[in-house]
């Protein structure tokens, strides 16, 4: 993600109240907006990675269980 792509306007509507009291708190509804759905967009992808790796994390847990960390003995605390 990240701001590297260009602006492109969009129409959206919102609640009148919202739309007030965000012009009241000076709040910049395109910022708020494109940061909100970064966010949305991130946790997703990390779900969607999680669900597609869930076989792969639970045999690697599954061998650490049984075999343990191979630093083990290298540890010093």
């Amino acid at each position: 993600m990240g701001n590297v792509a260009r602006k492109q306007s969009a129409n959206l509507s919102i609640r009148s109240d919202l739309l007030q009291l965000a012009r009241e708190n000076k709040i910049n509804l395109s910022k708020t907006l494109e940061d909100r759905l970064e966010q949305i967009l991130r946790d997703h992808d990390r779900q969607e990675w999680l669900k597609n790796n869930q076989d792969a994390i639970a045999a690697a847990n599954d061998y650490v269980d049984r075999k343990g960390l191979w630093s083990k003995g290298l540890r010093q605390f």
